[in-house]
């Protein structure tokens, strides 16, 4: 009995660990996980897919190409984070700040983005195909006089 329970504790460690091996650094994504902050963490190419980050204390962060699709990060702190190029389809966005973030290249596509602060954010080559979008400075066009300034 004990060897077929140890034998199964073998063959499933690999799927407990299976999103901090394609994190760059594993140790910074094991800390987020575990303890709802990483500030300056190394997160680029992690994969975070549907994963409940609400109030995560992103500052800093580095989650160039990670993947947060379907990703929940309500009321997270992405101050001056690195999303270049990242997967946050159908994410979860409200009340989110992302103040001077790189978003350049990120793909937002479906994702619902409410009341969430993009001021002196990067968005180049923003994908925001059927996102829902409201009260926040993002748009086709320039800038929505009725969103409130965040300085």
């Amino acid at each position: 009995m004990k060897l077929k329970l140890l034998a199964a504790l073998i063959l499933a460690t690999p799927l407990f660990f299976a999103n901090v091996v394609n994190a760059k650094n594993p140790q910074d994504l094991q800390k987020l996980l575990t303890t709802g902050e990483c500030v300056k963490c190394n997160l680029s190419g992690a994969n975070l897919s549907g994963a409940h980050l609400i109030g995560a204390d992103l500052r800093g962060a580095n989650l160039e190409g990670a993947n947060l699709k379907g990703a929940n990060l309500e009321g997270a702190d992405l101050t001056s984070a690195n999303l270049g190029g990242a997967n946050l389809s159908s994410a979860y966005l409200t009340n989110v700040d992302f103040k001077q973030a790189n978003l350049n290249a990120a793909n937002l596509t479906k994702a619902t983005i409410h009341d969430s602060n993009v001021y002196q954010a990067s968005m180049n080559n923003l994908n925001i195909a059927d996102a829902d979008i409201f009260y926040t400075g993002i748009g086709i066009g320039g800038e929505d006089a009725q969103v409130p300034d965040w300085r």
